[in-house]
């Protein structure tokens, strides 16, 4: 199991390293123990976290309520809370994105 995806009693916890103001969107891939998430948004104003948010959800299939950021919420290195799925789900939705380690 990857480590910086983890059972949690709620569900799964992910760590992420954000990048705001992407000029792509998307997932992965794993930089150095933490999950890249890309996402348009700049990082005022929440806007970053909720893109996050949004684009793990849609990843994952589950309504953005069931994914919610643990720790982290004013810097790029986030903790977000999958409520609902074990850890294998969520790899297996993730996909490809999310593969081995770059570097």
């Amino acid at each position: 199991m990857a480590t910086w995806c983890r059972a949690s009693g709620e569900g799964t916890l992910l760590d992420v390293v954000v990048q705001p103001k992407a000029s792509r969107e998307g997932i992965g891939p794993v930089q150095g123990e933490r999950l890249k998430v890309r996402v348009h948004a700049p990082p005022a104003d929440n806007e970053a976290n909720e893109a996050v948010v949004a684009l793990v959800a849609k990843r994952v299939g589950v309504p953005k309520s069931a994914v919610t950021i643990a720790s982290g919420r004013t810097g790029r290195r986030k903790t977000l809370l999958v409520r609902g799925l074990a850890p294998g789900v969520v790899l297996a939705r993730l996909g490809e994105g999310a593969g081995p380690p770059v570097g």
